[in-house]
């Protein structure tokens, strides 16, 4: 079992900087690709940001290439989504995942932040 807390979320101006955070415990959390989703009202759960166990790859949604950069420190088992140029189209629930095998098929799922990018 990998407990996933996610934190970092609020409240910033469009144009601004967010960084979260998830903190991952549990049985050999850095064993797993983690990645960033997220779910505004109304629409369904689109990928992030994903980076695998070692944080030599990472992968990233079109629509934050060159704005969001994903990594990971494994010996504090956190993962990091750092989040430049926010634009309101950026609001959702933030959630943190973890997979053994691809981001397609989430073995665990944080609870989610809130970011909310007012205009």
């Amino acid at each position: 079992q990998v407990q996933l807390v996610e934190s970092g979320g609020g409240l910033v101006q469009a144009g601004g900087s967010l960084r979260l955070s998830c903190a991952a415990s549990g049985r050999t959390s850095s064993n797993y690709a983690m990645g960033w989703f997220r779910q505004a009202p109304g629409k369904e759960r689109e990928f992030v940001a994903g980076i695998n166990w070692s944080g030599g790859s990472t992968y990233y949604g079109d629509s934050v290439k060159g704005r969001f950069t994903i990594s990971r420190h494994n010996a504090k088992n956190t993962v990091y989504l750092q989040m430049n140029s926010l634009k309101p189209e950026d609001t959702a629930v933030y959630f943190c995942a973890a997979a053994r095998f691809s981001f397609n098929n989430i073995d665990y799922w944080g609870q989610g932040t809130q970011v909310t990018v007012s205009a």
